[in-house]
């Protein structure tokens, strides 16, 4: 390779694409505007079934067969992501999914003050991988991919390219929807309480009473599980041009590849889901900024076509889509899986809102996860990957 010019005022872009052709998995990593800068190569099958077993066994989405408390126990207390040294394991495995010379050009391209920008195009087959733990297998050390570059998902050209409206201004108050209540749920149901009761002694009370958003309230606690927040309620919050959308709650993802992306859907205070395409369908007025905190609420590229929820809130108008590639458990199920009392959902929650009032937000996100990988090396188990590694962001319009 040839040295690459850089300079103080020029960030390095990388695009990490991959596409399933049949059965095989076809990748090419390149530099934006240098296309002499080119790596492509094909993943084994025997890696590519090495990488989606273990991830199945590491993640809280349950097995066929498997319960949800099982599965909870599996992922967070016994599984590759609740051990450092058996994450670094699946960190390496991971890793193969990426060949030598494409380790070299990124380790090349992050040799400067600012980390550059990989934005990551999934197969559908690998649309859960958390690409910022990936760890190089023949490295002498355990640098992980999040620290040798700012990690995006790509969004698809046709979303990126469409008819999108114009963003409006930042400078609002931002919209807040921390648990709606589905009607007929019990607390302790699959569609129940994601945070558990309201009490203004709890973190996020105190985060978010610190500062004002929509909906208006007298007390903290009424942001919280509102039996008022339907979709027409959503609208009429969105029509007074919130500078951002923060949900936190339920999501029904469509059934893998046999299904339509589309069906991904969001629940509010009302029987009936609000799906992707009836965003879509409602021309809701979509912030430049949304914050999707739900059962996997970024799994768009598990569909040849990737319409869901991040799909459907872009093209409303958001420029910054953070959401999660599988099912976070709730505080509750965290805290009866591994006997602990620490609360790694509010500190997502309370991370990913504080970072979206970044004027980089998806930067910002970025040396959040740093941080927590940080912690994890030094035995900060209660932070565990489970969460912060679930997290990824979409932009277009050249929003970082």
């Amino acid at each position: 390779m040839v040295d690459m010019p850089v300079t103080s005022t020029t960030t390095t872009t990388l695009v990490l694409r991959f596409a399933d052709i049949g059965v095989a998995t076809y990748v090419s990593l390149r530099v934006v505007g240098s296309p002499e800068w080119l790596v492509t190569w094909m993943v084994a099958e025997d890696v590519l079934l090495a990488v989606t077993a273990a991830l199945a066994e590491a993640l809280p989405d349950p097995l066929d067969g498997e319960g949800i408390s099982d599965a909870l126990i599996r992922s967070l207390a016994a599984g590759p992501l609740a051990d450092v040294a058996r994450e670094r394991e699946l960190a390496r495995l991971l890793g193969a999914l990426l060949p030598d010379e494409a380790w070299d050009l990124l380790r090349q391209c992050s040799d400067e003050p600012e980390p550059p920008v990989l934005f990551v195009s999934p197969s559908a087959r690998l649309s859960r991988v958390p690409w910022g733990l990936l760890a190089q297998p023949t490295g002498t050390d355990d640098q992980r991919l999040i620290e040798l570059a700012d990690l995006l998902l790509a969004v698809p050209p046709n979303i990126a390219n469409a008819p999108r409206p114009q963003p409006h201004p930042v400078d609002g108050l931002p919209l807040l929807v921390l648990d709606p209540k589905v009607p007929g749920q019990r607390p302790d149901s699959a569609l129940g309480s994601v945070l558990g009761r309201p009490s203004p002694d709890t973190e996020l009370a105190r985060h978010f009473g610190e500062r004002p958003a929509l909906p208006t309230v007298t007390a903290p606690v009424e942001l919280f599980r509102r039996a008022d927040a339907d979709r027409r309620w959503l609208a009429s919050q969105l029509a007074q041009q919130p500078s951002r959308l923060l949900y936190v709650g339920h999501a029904s993802a469509a059934p893998d590849r046999d299904g339509s992306a589309d069906q991904a859907a969001l629940h509010l205070a009302e029987p009936e889901p609000l799906t992707a395409a009836d965003i879509m369908v409602m021309g809701l007025a979509v912030p430049p900024r949304v914050a999707l905190l739900a059962c996997a609420s970024g799994a768009d590229y598990r569909f040849d076509e990737a319409t869901g929820l991040v799909a459907a809130m872009i093209l409303g108008g958001a420029q910054v889509v953070t959401a999660t590639l599988w099912s976070l458990p709730t505080t509750a199920g965290y805290r009866t899986a591994t006997a602990g009392g620490a609360d790694p959902m509010s500190e997502v929650i309370v991370a990913v809102d504080t970072a979206h009032e970044d004027a980089t937000p998806a930067r910002a996100m970025n040396r959040w996860q740093r941080h927590c990988l940080r912690r994890w090396r030094t035995g900060d188990a209660a932070l565990s990957p489970v969460y912060w590694a679930a997290v990824m962001t979409f932009t277009v319009d050249g929003a970082r």
